[in-house]
């Protein structure tokens, strides 16, 4: 490196690549967050596609990007606007330049920038940089070009050549920010184990991208190191995304309450890749069938619970409104079962590829009758494990179907990811009929504590029964329909849910202990919350988070919590479907709203001058 080129120190930094959808940004991403991760930094991913199965190309609709906020220390979320853009094209450029900062280094590949591409952009001048007022520092490197000359003697077809593209690109990220691009080598010889001319191919190209960096100093006046400061937990890490750590805590929770694992589904974005993850593990027992439509997936979850096994579902919104049926078979037969709700916007197909938190209200009451179904929410990707694992045991222990909400944005997301240690782990342990019960057992027979009915898995010597969407009696277990059995069934079935608060944690508040402000909120927008609440803190305002993972039922202590504060904000991506729910669930409190429904994960920065204005009226 030159004498003269300076290399920056920093904290943290924001890369976003972008392309159209077969330029492979989100490959490049991932890669270069495996390749941080892997030197000790923290990171937070955001992918962010299009709907399109595969827009025409160069198109404004079919600009795929991928954002990755990497740091020293913890990183909670993927960043409000980037440091670096990787724009492969014009459309790339004009649709991802607002996630800009005025700082913002921007990486175009020129061949791809022709008269033809920016028409297709919807570009009137012949200089984009001039007509979107770019004024920020560009490189520009004729990707294209320098792929097809450094493999001309590889045998390869020019279609093929052109698919490494984005690993020139990574390895121009690479040498940037300094990042060892032998990690980079290791990860693309696993990818392409089976093909390995084209995992050399990509290999070369990548080492092309960061030569050509060090030899012309990419027209930059400064590079960046991201030295890892924080002390890790000692432990083996993974980058692992929201819906593959779902599929590992529902496996976990298999082995750990000794059961076989079965998953009834059907293909939804974004939750398909739980089944596809989940479907390679026949090996550890795990049982996935993709059903004909999500009401199959649900009842067949249904009928593998009656059988004794772990069951669970996966789907997304519009998979909960047809699921909403078998789930209620679950509640009055009092079956165990998992469904996990994988965010997306709505209503009806809606944004497929982007994430709300609008299903709440739907996961606690869109079902007919009286039907009470504890709901939980993932909080991060890394937590999505622990969430899946407590939503099975609670689905276990309590005898009763469990939603499990996550969404679009952790989902896809990914993080470090410490590997567990399951012993560490509190056990499962179903409520299984004894063989002293024999003879006397009726299937609503129930603990006298918890509320909870005595599972007998069928075949069970002693213990045939019966049971089905028909009211039951609470006595013998057939068929019933006298009214105050009815009404006590009912009761006995809400009552159950209301208990499971007892073995669930209370409600933590984080931040200032003497907070002016309490910002509330659920799920995946816990990292943007704290990201607010901790700027807030450094400006010496007082603010504290309260962020919900139990949401039926709430833990014991939510009234006298949110009692405490001056200024309570509930932060959700909908029109306020928690605030409401909270509002019902503990009297007399007042509560301020901040909702966005954009598709989109909140920004922080918008975030803390919605809470400032409130806190200063």
């Amino acid at each position: 490196m030159a004498e003269d080129m300076k290399v920056k120190e920093l904290d943290e930094v924001v890369v976003r690549f972008s392309g159209d959808s077969g330029d492979g940004m989100q490959l490049a991403g991932n890669m270069f967050s495996n390749i941080s991760a892997t030197e000790g930094n923290d990171i937070s991913t955001f992918p962010d596609y299009p709907a399109d199965i595969r827009a025409p190309q160069g198109s404004l609709t079919g600009v795929s990007g991928f954002q990755v906020h990497i740091g020293s220390g913890k990183v909670y979320t993927p960043g409000d606007k980037c440091d670096v853009l990787v724009a492969m094209n014009p459309a790339a450029l004009k649709t991802q330049y607002k996630f800009c900062k005025s700082q913002s280094v921007i990486i175009i590949d020129t061949d791809s920038f022709t008269k033809r591409d920016l028409e297709k952009a919807q570009f009137q001048l012949e200089n984009p940089f001039s007509e979107l007022g770019i004024k920020n520092e560009v490189v520009e490197a004729a990707i294209t070009t320098m792929c097809k000359e450094c493999l001309k003697d590889s045998g390869l077809d020019n279609k093929t050549i052109l698919r490494t593209k984005n690993m020139f690109a990574l390895g121009l990220v690479c040498w940037l920010f300094h990042r060892d691009i032998a990690i980079g080598e290791k990860l693309l010889r696993e990818k392409f184990a089976k093909k390995p001319e084209i995992a050399e191919a990509n290999v070369k190209v990548l080492h092309a991208g960061y030569h050509f960096g060090e030899n012309t100093h990419a027209s930059v006046s400064i590079s960046y190191t991201v030295p890892s400061k924080e002390q890790k937990q000692p432990g083996r890490y993974m980058d692992i995304n929201g819906n593959k750590a779902t599929a590992y805590g529902l496996m976990a929770a298999a082995e750990k309450a000794g059961l076989e694992l079965y998953l009834g589904s059907y293909p939804i974005t974004p939750a398909t890749d739980i089944l596809h993850e989940l479907a390679k593990h026949k090996s550890l027992g795990v049982k996935t069938v993709q059903c004909e439509d999500e009401i199959a997936g649900c009842a067949s979850a249904v009928g593998a619970s009656f059988a004794g096994a772990l069951a669970a579902t996966t789907t997304s919104g519009p998979g909960i409104c047809l699921k909403s049926e078998a789930m209620n078979l679950a509640v009055i037969t009092e079956l165990p079962l998992v469904i996990i709700d994988v965010q997306r916007g709505g209503p009806s197909t809606g944004l497929p590829t982007k994430s709300e938190q609008t299903d709440l209200l739907q996961v606690l009451y869109g079902r007919n009758g009286e039907s009470p179904m504890p709901v939980i929410a993932a909080s991060s990707p890394t937590d999505c494990f622990d969430a899946a694992y407590t939503a099975c045991k609670i689905a276990l222990e309590h005898m009763t179907p469990v939603v499990l909400l996550t969404d679009a944005y952790i989902a896809n997301g990914s993080a470090a990811w410490r590997l567990p240690n399951l012993d560490e782990y509190p056990a499962i342990n179903p409520p299984y009929v004894t063989p002293d019960m024999a003879g006397k057992w009726t299937p609503f027979l129930r603990n006298p504590e918890t509320g909870v009915r005595y599972w007998a898995k069928p075949g069970t010597e002693g213990f045939m029964h019966r049971i089905g969407g028909l009211e039951k009696s609470n006595e013998t277990g057939a068929i019933s329909t006298e009214p105050e059995n009815h009404h006590l069934m009912t009761k006995l079935r809400a009552e159950k849910v209301a208990k499971i608060a007892d073995s669930i944690p209370l409600l933590e508040v984080e931040g200032n202990p003497d907070a002016d402000l309490l910002i509330v909120g659920f799920g995946g927008t816990y990292g943007h919350l704290h990201s607010a609440m901790d700027t807030l803190n450094a400006q010496g305002k007082k603010a504290a988070l309260a962020h919900f993972r139990f949401i039926n039922p709430l833990p014991k202590n939510t009234a006298e919590v949110l009692r405490r504060y001056k200024k309570i904000i509930v932060a959700e991506q909908n029109m306020g479907q928690l605030a409401g729910y909270l509002r019902m669930k503990v009297e007399g409190i007042h509560l301020y709203q901040f909702n966005q429904v954009k598709g989109q994960p909140f920004v922080v920065q918008e975030l803390v001058d919605a809470f400032t204005k409130i806190m200063e009226e």
